[in-house]
């Protein structure tokens, strides 16, 4: 009889035992999640080996939206071999990180605890490496050597000098636009909810992005696509509201015009002055055009996504370089519908870059009575309008005119 006893005793214990220790694994359970979607959450390694760099600087950088943020790095000795650490959210979205020796990088992706690797040569780090971990980082690099392949027949299209400027343009459109296809049949329509997708989106060419969310309704589409799926895997997270954001504008913008209720000429603001307006710099900072009152000021909308973007900017920091310390200021409005690419684009400019999240459908921007870009106006002391480009023949002397 005692013994029995006993046993349902012993019994009674080992069942409070398991029990607390159930409690034990879900309190673990609960509070490891609950780190997880913080700041103070776990780590992912980043390791391997990167030959012939020794005494070279790698750095391990976060791709964040609002633009290229280091997370760690090692001064490599002669064997290359490496280990850096970043931040996993495993409650949100994916991160996009690089490594980076000088301007060598190496684009992938960190979608969870998996062990990033990377094996390569300084001398090919860029084009030639085996990285392990995900494949949606292995897609990537199959992304970024079709890009490498693209700017290659790019440069030698322009370098053929038995070929005219306007045949050099036709086959420049069909050599992006095939690279385009592919990535849109093979990267993007294959699944539209993973990294790669979204990496594939914002390729760009020299200052060019691929695809145009802005206006180019085919385009406009694949984002749509991306996002809706991502809306699906990853509700809440900011790189789902940015591409729903982008998405939404490119609809917008490719809708039928609506027609511009207010034009306003050069005359009737010559009376009046300029319309004051202000959109958030890099920093986040409201800068108005009022800021300007006693400068020379070029009010310029663009888009950094357009073919001549580059030349564009090359004119403006000659300007700029040759008329700042006389008085003349440049406020450039970006339209793009992607801020992360606004801000890559411009955060080494020297003069006052803003963005307008809006767009073209922004009132200021309609109100400025905006059909084109690049479009430009000349606003003179006192803040002023002199004149928009339309009626600008010759911009130094202009500029020259006003000092």
């Amino acid at each position: 009889m005692r013994k029995r006893k006993a046993q349902r005793t012993n019994l009674s214990i080992m069942k409070g035992v398991i029990a607390m220790a159930l409690i034990v694994l879900l309190v673990c359970y609960l509070f490891l999640t609950m780190v997880s979607c913080t700041d103070g959450g776990p780590r992912v390694h980043v390791s391997g080996s990167i030959t012939d760099a020794e005494d070279s600087t790698l750095v391990l950088e976060e791709m964040t939206l609002n633009g290229v943020q280091p997370v760690d790095s090692v001064r490599l000795k002669a064997d290359g071999r490496f280990v850096l650490s970043a931040p996993v959210d495993t409650c949100s979205a994916p991160e996009f990180y690089r490594l980076r020796i000088a301007q060598q990088v190496i684009n992938f992706v960190i979608d969870s605890l998996e062990e990033i690797t990377v094996e390569t040569s300084l001398k090919r780090m860029a084009s030639d490496y085996d990285i392990q971990g995900n494949d949606a980082s292995r897609t990537m690099k199959t992304i970024t050597l079709l890009n490498q392949q693209l700017q290659q027949q790019l440069s030698r299209l322009y370098q053929d000098s038995t070929l005219s400027l306007l045949l050099k343009e036709e086959r420049a459109r069909e050599i992006v636009e095939a690279y385009k296809t592919r990535l849109k049949r093979d990267i993007i329509l294959k699944d539209p909810s993973s990294p790669a997708a979204y990496f594939a989106l914002f390729q760009s060419f020299g200052p060019q992005m691929l695809f145009n969310p802005e206006s180019d309704k085919s385009d406009v589409q694949y984002f749509a696509a991306v996002a809706t799926q991502w809306e699906a895997r990853y509700p809440g997270a900011l790189r789902t509201e940015n591409l729903r954001n982008i998405a939404l504008r490119g609809l917008r913008n490719t809708r039928p015009a609506r027609p511009v209720e207010i034009q306003i000429d050069g005359d009737k603001v010559r009376e009046t002055g300029i319309i004051d307006f202000g959109f958030p710099d890099l920093n986040g900072r409201e800068r108005r055009l009022s800021d300007f009152g006693d400068k020379v000021l070029l009010l310029d909308f663009t888009s950094y996504a357009l073919p001549q973007a580059q030349e564009r900017i090359l004119l403006l920091r000659d300007l700029y370089e040759k008329y700042h310390s006389r008085g003349l200021e440049i406020y450039q409005v970006s339209l793009d519908g992607d801020e992360h690419f606004w801000k890559t684009k411009s955060e080494q400019l020297p003069w006052v870059c803003v963005h307008c999240a809006e767009g073209v459908n922004n009132d200021m921007v309609q109100l400025y009575g905006i059909q084109h870009l690049p479009a430009f106006f000349l606003i003179g002391r006192g803040s002023m309008l002199k004149a928009r480009d339309e009626q600008i023949p010759d911009l130094p002397r202009a500029i020259e005119a006003e000092l």
